[in-house]
């Protein structure tokens, strides 16, 4: 492969760099490196400093009768994972704990430490039988809706003259009706 090659005034040929840059599918993961490398410039300076709690990523689905919330955490055990209710509140919260290594880290993308997600939910919940369920690497919750909250089914009911003769005709083909002798 020929390098692209550019003419100065001068009549001279001068060789064009090839750059090639990395650019992150997410604009907030290249702010999210330079966040950690000031962090870790900070801690080298002053001294380690508590880490702020980070948040997995989560999915939410609502049905009829109750929430769905999917949490990764790859590596997490579920002795590792607290779960808490408090009222329309679902706070989870947790600790990744860096692996021992043997030789020389090069290059680290894992998230290590505590984390905590928290989610506020419409409505009235029944928090006494939300359920949690951890299966490779995702964590299952769900949140049933109090029965108030959950919708109903309202039946209509019809009145005036077509009701009327609406409800004596099937009365009539119910056998309800008068024969003629």
């Amino acid at each position: 492969m020929a390098t692209p090659v550019r003419r100065h005034r001068g009549g001279g040929m001068q060789e064009r760099p090839v750059v090639w840059a990395h650019t992150p599918l997410n604009p907030l993961v290249e702010f999210d490196e330079l966040l950690n490398q000031m962090s870790g410039l900070l801690e080298s300076t002053v001294g380690a400093a508590p880490a702020a709690a980070w948040t997995p990523l989560a999915d939410v689905s609502e049905s009829e009768d109750a929430f769905h919330i999917e949490i990764e955490l790859p590596g997490v055990k579920s002795k590792d994972i607290n779960v808490e209710a408090n009222g329309p509140e679902l706070v989870v919260t947790g600790e990744i704990k860096e692996r021992e290594r043997k030789g020389v880290l090069r290059r680290s993308t894992r998230r290590v430490g505590a984390f905590e997600y928290r989610l506020r939910l419409p409505g009235e919940l029944d928090t006494d039988k939300i359920k949690a369920d951890m299966h490779d690497g995702v964590l299952s919750i769900t949140v049933p809706k109090a029965e108030a909250a959950r919708p109903r089914r309202v039946q209509i009911s019809e009145s005036g003259e077509g009701a009327r003769e609406e409800a004596a005709q099937s009365g009539a083909a119910a056998g309800g009706g008068t024969t003629a002798a």
